[in-house]
């Protein structure tokens, strides 16, 4: 199941620097899980998480591979990419194809580096993507009511429904508010999602600032964790220079200099972490003697479909599945000892597979 997040940004705010620096990152991981660039602008990185290693190091595993997230480098949007100014067309195109979207924010001040708009003032640049993405969403909400409409009047109940929802979503829009802003009852949600509008995307901002000012962000920063808060959006304070310079260091190098930084950790797993939280996701595993695995699945799913993440066979056969906490097989110290200590269970289709679960499914072919 893979999961998308859009890198966006003015030009010149570090939105390349900092992809870059994420798929250096992957590069280097590469030997522990399989990488692969599948275009130029488009890269999987590991989603930082220890207890695949702990539960590998118990099993004695000989392969270990973590959870991916999915970034894609966008080109850079310039005012009225809503009507195709700049690479609009293509900018748009790309982040519909996204689950969520990663805002790049330049709060960083650098009289080398020139601003699109001659000022530094993150606030206005989230505006001004998010006027852009509101003016698209509106132009396809206002085409979609005109091509329904005879299915409307015909009494087709999908469309109608979806009539209903594009209204809804229209009365946002018009007056200035994303569509993700709207409370959609349960019922309507998968009609909601199939609108695509862009503005109903999970945001989180990344606010890149300069080197000395990576551990305690500025009053650029104060400003956009107001708007975040304000939104219900993510942020995370990030150096993508840092970040670029991490990405080039073996493992104790870099830990020396976050360190030397004051930093406890890379703000790329910030980031990804950041991005794993705004889509809902987490994190279950396998673990034998071939491999400890993390799989990706959304907060909520069903045991059956947990299994369908692995193969499709392993959902349409479902019989059950054995299930241990990772508290449990870390604690009793792996399987067979959970299994003696009665820590196993054994739940059915109605499970709702939870974060850490150690699982192992049974099927019919």
């Amino acid at each position: 199941m893979g999961f998308k997040t859009g890198i966006v940004g003015l030009p010149n705010v570090g939105k390349s620097t900092l992809f870059n620096a994420l798929t250096k990152t992957a590069a280097a991981q590469a030997a522990n899980f399989p990488f692969c660039t599948i275009e130029p602008n488009v890269g999987e990185v590991a989603v930082p998480d220890p207890r695949v290693q702990n539960l590998a190091g118990i099993a004695k595993s000989k392969q270990v591979i973590p959870a991916r997230m999915t970034f894609v480098d966008i080109a850079g949007l310039v005012k009225g990419a809503s009507k195709g100014e700049g690479l609009g067309n293509q900018f748009l195109a790309n982040i519909r194809e996204c689950d969520a979207i990663a805002h790049v924010l330049r709060c960083f001040e650098d009289g080398d580096v020139t601003h699109v708009e001659g000022r530094v003032d993150p606030v206005a640049d989230a505006q001004t993507i998010e006027t852009e993405l509101m003016l698209a969403d509106l132009e396809s909400v206002e085409k979609r009511l005109q091509n329904i409409l005879r299915k409307v009047r015909g009494g087709d109940k999908e469309a109608v429904q979806q009539e209903r929802l594009l209204k809804v979503a229209a009365e946002a829009l018009e007056h200035g508010r994303p569509a993700r802003t709207v409370d959609v009852a349960e019922d309507d949600l998968k009609a909601w999602r199939m609108l695509q509008l862009l503005t109903a995307k999970p945001v989180l901002y990344v606010c890149n600032v300069a080197e000395d000012e990576a551990a305690t962000g500025n009053a650029h920063t104060a400003r956009v964790a107001e708007m975040a808060a304000e939104q219900g959006a993510g942020i995370v304070v990030i150096s993508a220079r840092i970040e670029e310079e991490l990405a080039q260091l073996d493992p104790e190098e870099a830990e020396m200099f976050l360190s030397e930084m004051g930093l406890e950790e890379a703000g790329l797993d910030r980031l990804i972490r950041a991005g794993y939280e705004l889509l809902g996701l987490q994190t279950y595993f396998t673990v034998g003697p071939k491999e400890a695995r993390a799989w990706t699945i959304r907060r909520g799913t069903l045991a059956p479909q947990a299994a369908g993440v692995i193969h499709g066979d392993f959902e349409r056969g479902f019989i059950r599945a054995e299930t241990i906490a990772y508290d449990d097989f870390i604690g009793l110290g792996g399987e067979q000892a959970a299994k003696d200590a009665g820590r196993m269970r054994v739940e059915g289709k109605t499970y709702e597979v939870k974060d850490g679960d150690v699982l192992h499914f049974l099927f019919n072919a």
